[in-house]
């Protein structure tokens, strides 16, 4: 049976379907008690028990972020007033920033998932470039294991392959991101079988090689 929380997944789903064709004060105003009351609170438990759950399966505690519903739309040419989406981010206690984290997306095309680490510096990019370049293989082999995709999001990319490494190296397009973040969507079984928090964490789960490499690369 589905838990409480596979509602909040239809809610969110449709609700910022709406929003995205909504996106101004006056519509999300006039909606707002439902916005809170199908996603916002519900969120706040959901993070709560992804947590502890995330916990139970690295053997690190974890905390969650949601982010705001509320753009800062100061210095972006989009005024559109809201984000059309509900993200969570969970992070190891008391771990490094280049630490991998956890991710959560609802928005209106469904639920994803994903781990990764985010706007590697410095020494952090160089243990970055020295993990792909040492254990390439072996990401690529968890990244096609658990069927997550890169995504774009965080720093671009650079256009060439940094200094140091042949130009031609087999994880070239991995040596040139200065962030790796990987998932996709959870699959929506969950709707039919034991409900979201079980459905994302098989997610997880069968994300935890890549979140181990990183891990054991980065920190």
């Amino acid at each position: 049976m589905a838990d409480d929380f596979t509602a909040m997944a239809d809610a969110a789903q449709a609700f910022f379907a709406e929003l995205r064709e909504n996106n101004d004060r006056a519509w999300f105003q006039a909606r707002k008690d439902r916005y809170e009351a199908e996603i916002g609170r519900p969120a706040g438990d959901f993070a709560d028990v992804i947590a502890r759950s995330l916990g139970a399966l690295t053997g690190q505690d974890h905390g969650a972020k949601i982010f705001r519903i509320y753009r800062d739309v100061r210095f972006s040419k989009d005024k559109s007033p809201y984000n059309p989406w509900l993200h969570i981010l969970w992070t190891e206690t008391g771990a490094p920033d280049v630490a991998p984290a956890f991710f959560f997306s609802a928005d209106a095309d469904g639920v994803s998932g994903m781990v990764g680490a985010m706007g590697f510096k410095g020494a952090a990019l160089t243990r970055w470039r020295e993990l792909v370049d040492r254990r390439g293989d072996d990401l690529t082999a968890a990244l096609a294991a658990a069927g997550a995709r890169l995504s774009d999001y965080g720093p671009a990319p650079l256009k060439r392959v940094p200094p140091g490494y042949d130009p031609d190296h087999p994880h070239a397009d991995l040596l040139r991101r200065k962030a790796v973040i990987a998932g996709g969507p959870v699959d929506p079984g969950f709707r039919d079988d034991a409900g979201l928090v079980e459905g994302a964490m098989r997610h997880y789960t069968a994300l935890m090689p890549l979140r181990t490499l990183l891990r054991e690369g980065l920190c």
